[in-house]
């Protein structure tokens, strides 16, 4: 059976960040993710996490300056001091919260933008990265993110990562396949998953096309999930979605998946 983590950012809204890692514990979850720690101590989220018997699973290095539209800055020629002053402080989280992998957000390309030099910073940022992280026994992700939420978004598809993976060449370097995003881009769910399925570190879900709980919509997440299963992937899946309503209420997929499994 799947192993689901709760995406702090976005599931449990009802309450303040701290208090969102007891609310995913009492909701049954024993993982969870999100996009950044880095408005709290790394102590204090450490504490909220061993407090509540959590696991960290999952979180992003710094994206630049987020309130102003930035989404990541690995593919911006001339932020490589920025990115890797953020890689050391995305490993000074993580050793302290005990995340094994973070991923790596590229970051938004002008519309008409010459894409070579975009790529060439992306990929020395990347073999950067991997090199800091791996160092530490820590997994570096990177995303495809559909055009249709995130416009310029200069990594767009599963072939454009796995493509850019082995560019790098770093064995430590994954891909976060999230169904929603990839269902948006690509479509294909299945073959693409059978394809990479070695490569892919960790699993994202939603439904599509509103990211609200995966029990509607054009995919179908009990297949996809007896596949991972059938596939023998051990990760996890990060539920990355916006709630109809309040979190709990919305968690009769879950408890359906977890019957199903047994």
């Amino acid at each position: 059976m799947p192993k689901f983590a709760a995406n702090l950012t976005m599931m449990f809204n009802e309450v303040a960040f701290p208090e969102r890692f007891a609310a995913a514990a009492a909701a049954g979850f024993t993982a969870v993710e999100f996009l950044f720690p880095y408005d709290h101590p790394a102590q204090d989220v450490a504490a909220w996490l061993q407090h509540n018997a959590l696991e960290n699973v999952l979180f992003n290095l710094p994206p630049g300056d987020w309130a102003a539209g930035e989404r990541g800055i690995a593919a911006l020629p001339g932020r490589e001091e920025e990115f890797e002053a953020g890689v050391a402080l995305a490993i000074k989280y993580a050793l302290a919260l005990g995340t094994p992998r973070v991923h790596m957000m590229a970051g938004l390309v002008p519309a008409g933008a010459d894409l070579g030099p975009h790529h060439d910073a992306y990929v020395r940022n990347l073999r950067h990265a991997a090199a800091a992280v791996g160092a530490h026994g820590l997994a570096l992700l990177i995303e495809p993110i559909n055009g249709r939420d995130m416009p310029g978004y200069f990594l767009a598809s599963q072939r454009q990562a796995h493509a850019l993976r082995l560019e790098c060449g770093a064995p430590n370097v994954q891909v976060q396949m999230d169904f929603y995003h990839a269902q948006i881009s690509e479509g294909d769910l299945a073959t693409t998953l059978r394809k990479h399925i070695d490569a892919i570190g960790h699993v994202q879900i939603a439904s599509v096309p509103a990211r609200n709980e995966p029990d509607d919509g054009e995919v179908n997440y009990p297949f996809l999930f007896r596949l991972l299963d059938e596939l023998g992937y051990a990760g996890w899946i990060g539920c990355e979605y916006r709630p109809r309503g309040r979190t709990e209420d919305g968690l009769g997929w879950l408890a359906e998946a977890r019957r199903q499994a047994f």
